[in-house]
């Protein structure tokens, strides 16, 4: 498929590859990962390097843990012709393209000339801590799903965003969604039940999804104390439900 001369903006990018979805309600499908660079928040939790650099890595292939170069920022010439290469070796295979970062949406303006290309090829899924709603609504049309972060200040050591959140799940009403909230120890029982009402009040079809912080391979919150969060946020959104990340698990990207 051509790409049309409306999509000549570039991107500053990460990496592109082929992995399982390793979060949520698509938990191991296969999608592409489009990571691209920068965030306006700093998570205590965060692992990811989202740094942008001269150059970014794509994948050589679906899968196969080898990557090359490319000059950043990157045109949609470029990244389209990598997809269309991977959707000829490996037809079926990719469920979506999941926009991840960082924070997608500091890209927005790029993002609004790249979606329709793009949303030829695969269904875009949006990652996103769900603050950046002013971002969202040129957005909607392209998208297919959202993940949307809260994001608590017991697990990212800054006040929680309540105003940006209560904003974007707004914006937000008209795709299917998930709502995903980071746990630790210490967590802050109020501002989960907040967090579940907010969901409930805005987004009531949409998953709540409890995801302990994983280090070293594993969850450090103990099932005990998931399942005391389970419960007690069951009784302002019903659909609550915990689930670890498996990529650590299974040591993929």
């Amino acid at each position: 498929m051509p790409v049309p001369a409306t999509a000549s903006t570039e991107l500053p990018l990460v990496e592109c590859f082929s992995s399982l979805q390793g979060e949520g309600l698509h938990i191991g499908r296969r999608q592409v990962f489009l990571r691209l660079g920068g965030c306006n928040l700093n998570c205590g939790y965060c692992d990811t390097d989202f740094r942008i650099c001269d150059t970014c890595r794509f994948e050589t292939a679906p899968g196969s843990g080898r990557f090359k170069a490319v000059p950043n920022p990157v045109s949609a010439e470029t990244l389209c012709a990598l997809l269309d290469q991977w959707l000829v070796l490996a037809p079926n295979l990719h469920h979506a393209l999941s926009l991840t970062g960082g924070e997608p949406l500091l890209h927005a303006d790029a993002l609004n000339d790249w979606l329709p290309v793009l949303a030829e090829r695969l269904p875009i899924h949006l990652e996103t801590n769900g603050t950046l709603y002013q971002c969202l609504p040129a957005l909607m049309p392209h998208l297919t799903f959202l993940s949307i972060d809260l994001k608590l200040e017991a697990t990212t050591g800054t006040p929680t965003p309540w105003n940006e959140h209560r904003h974007f799940l707004q914006a937000a009403r008209s795709r299917p969604a998930q709502v995903k909230i980071v746990v630790d120890t210490g967590q802050d029982e109020e501002e989960l039940v907040q967090g579940a009402t907010l969901v409930e009040e805005l987004l009531p079809a949409a998953p709540l999804f409890l995801q302990p912080v994983t280090r070293d391979g594993g969850p450090d919150v103990s099932g005990e104390q998931l399942l005391a969060w389970q419960q007690l946020l069951s009784r302002h959104h019903p659909d609550t439900r915990v689930v670890p990340q498996i990529h650590p698990l299974l040591r993929v990207d």
